[in-house]
Formats: structure tokens, C-alpha cells, sequence
């Protein structure tokens, strides 16, 4: 492991977020239920834990009782210069579907391009980049 890894208690959504996810940064993605688990503590088909590796790695699981479900409030998900300007472009659009762009991905006064994004599974990201040149 290289460093932390975000792990995200999601509302049910578990599943589909994952795949969202390994849809837009591509990776290996693995999902295990409760049932697989042979945990009994709630639905069978809940996702009980969830790995994205690759580009981008994420953790998570369905909430559980006990458990607070994801709200991000006061942090972000940095991407900036993990990928080419065209990637981080297509990689905030995607993001920005059904979601809530909060900084349109532009030209900053400060020389960088970047933008911040609320996906449809509530997490917040911050995609940008120094262009050619200015680094």
C-alpha cells in the first residue's frame, strides 16, 4: 500500500457507486455481500466490502447498523496531476453527471487549471493541473 486509502460507508449504494467509479478511473474492482461474508446483520446482497485499485483506489461497504453513512463535509478527494490534462477533463465530467459541479474545471488566476465536483454519491473532488509550461 502506498499511502492512505479512502474508505467510504455508503447508503445502501455500495454497489453501484463502486462501479461508477471503476467506470470513470478503470482499475480492478472487487465486491464481496454480506452473504459471501456469511454475515447476517442485514441484507444478504449488500455489498459488505468493496475494493477499487488501480489509478485511483477506494474502499467501501454498504452502512451497517452502527454505522454513519458518507456526508463530505469539509474535505476533498485530490486528483490533481494524477493523470493528462484530456483524462482529468473526461474524469470530471463524468463525475459531474447527476452530481453537482461546485468550481467549473478552467483556467485559474493563478496559472493551474482546476475545477471541484460533487459526484452523485456525495463525494467531493478537486481534478486540476499545471498546464505545459508553467510548472
Amino acid at each position: 500500500m502506498q499511502g492512505p486509502k479512502v474508505y467510504v460507508h455508503f447508503p445502501g449504494t455500495a454497489r453501484a457507486a463502486l462501479e461508477f467509479y471503476a467506470g470513470i478511473f478503470g482499475g480492478e474492482l472487487a465486491l464481496y455481500t454480506l452473504e459471501e461474508f456469511n454475515r447476517t446483520d442485514g441484507d444478504p446482497q449488500a455489498i459488505a466490502h468493496g475494493e477499487l485499485n488501480g489509478v485511483v483506489c477506494l474502499g467501501g461497504a454498504d452502512a451497517s447498523a452502527g454505522d454513519h453513512p458518507v456526508r463530505c463535509e469539509g474535505m476533498m478527494l485530490s486528483l490533481l496531476g494524477t493523470a493528462e490534462p484530456e483524462v482529468l477533463h473526461r474524469w470530471f465530467d463524468h463525475l459531474a453527471e447527476h452530481g453537482e459541479v461546485i468550481d467549473p474545471l478552467s483556467d485559474k488566476p493563478w496559472g493551474a487549471v482546476d475545477g471541484q465536483v460533487r459526484d452523485r454519491y456525495g463525494l467531493h473532488w478537486l481534478i486540476g493541473y499545471e498546464p505545459a509550461g508553467t510548472a
